[in-house]
């Protein structure tokens, strides 16, 4: 079994900085597209970053461009959002989501996963 773990929410005032993770742990085999996403209460889910297997390509919501920044380390089966000049808006439940691939058997099958989410809150 699999499962994504995050960490690294909090309470920060505008203009701060915060630094997510999201380790993904159990009998993995690789992990293809990782991003990251966010919940505002009553809103919608929606994209803040993704970063693609093999050449880690990435790409960013428009809000967010030039403030965060999402890395991963395959060796450590890990995720991270870095997130500058946070401002109250960016207050919401954030999410990382991952493409883990298990071997089963002699077949290769892709899971789409989600973490529990972390509390993202930027004071005024």
């Amino acid at each position: 079994q699999v499962h994504l773990t995050e960490s690294g929410g909090g309470l920060v005032q505008a203009g701060g900085s915060l630094k997510l993770s999201c380790v993904a742990s159990g009998n993995i085999f690789s992990i293809n597209d990782m991003g990251w996403y966010r919940q505002a209460p009553g809103k919608q889910r929606e994209l803040v970053a993704h970063i693609s297997g093999g050449i880690a390509d990435t790409n960013y919501a428009d809000f967010v461009k030039g403030r965060f920044i999402i890395s991963r380390d395959n060796t450590k089966n890990t995720a991270y959002l870095q997130m500058n000049s946070l401002t109250p808006e960016d207050t919401a439940v954030y999410y990382c989501n991952m493409g883990v691939r298990v071997k089963q058997g002699d077949q290769i099958h892709e899971l789409d996963l989600w973490g529990q989410g972390t509390q993202v809150t930027v004071s005024s």
